[in-house]
């Protein structure tokens, strides 16, 4: 049966954004397995606007749903009109979007706020058991979705673990060819651009991880 998948995205850019080659992964995996996919962003200003040329703060502003729809051709829907019964499964490329636009991780740490509409969503997935894949830094969203149980990695660094073990969740260490897979709480994560040099290095993970997702949805 065909499965139909809602992918979040948190703009376009690993600095301020959507981790580009994640996204573009994340979606090409999908295809290939012949998936449904709908992706959706928030209706929001994003946290800040990085030139990915020097990485400085441009001072400009910047909507993260206009943004996302640069990777997502245009096909993308505010994240508020979002509704779990009509998806089997969740995934959320990394980028520091993520870190910034989805969450406030970046700022405040294990501290951290979940934007409204997005952790809905994600929650509601997770409630009404429906697996979620998040990918790169993304799994730092991991115990505000899944609670205090859950199990997951951005791959080996100490700080972003220590970060993670501070909200709760509980950090396994994990290659960039590999997934951590919380069966309990369906919940599949794998550390991309956390560890990655190269973008065959990203996709190894990313297939795996999209293939597990699918497996359980």
């Amino acid at each position: 049966m065909t499965k139909k998948v809602a992918v979040v995205l948190s703009g376009c850019g690993v600095f301020d954004g959507s981790e580009i080659y994640e996204a573009t992964l994340t979606l090409l995996r999908l295809d290939q397995k012949n998936a449904i996919v709908q992706c959706f962003a928030p209706d929001m200003e994003q946290m800040h606007v990085i030139n990915h040329l020097t990485g400085e703060v441009c001072n400009e502003k910047r909507n993260v749903l206009v943004e996302a729809a640069r990777l997502a051709r245009g096909d993308i829907k505010a994240m508020h009109t979002a509704r779990a019964e009509e998806f089997d499964a969740l995934i959320v490329p990394g980028g520091f979007g993520a870190a910034k636009n989805l969450s406030n991780f970046a700022v405040a740490g294990a501290d951290m706020v979940l934007q409204k509409d997005f952790l809905a969503f994600a929650r509601t997935m997770h409630q009404a058991k429906k697996p979620i894949g998040l990918i790169c830094i993304a799994p730092t969203l991991s115990a505000a979705i899944c609670g205090n149980t859950a199990i997951c990695t951005i791959g080996n660094d100490d700080e972003t673990a220590h970060a993670i073990e501070k909200t709760g969740a509980i950090h396994q260490n994990c290659p960039v060819s590999e997934i951590c897979i919380d069966e309990n709480n369906l919940l599949i994560t794998t550390p991309a651009y956390m560890l990655a040099n190269r973008i065959s290095e990203a996709a190894e993970g990313i297939n795996k991880l999209v293939d597990a997702v699918l497996a359980r949805a």
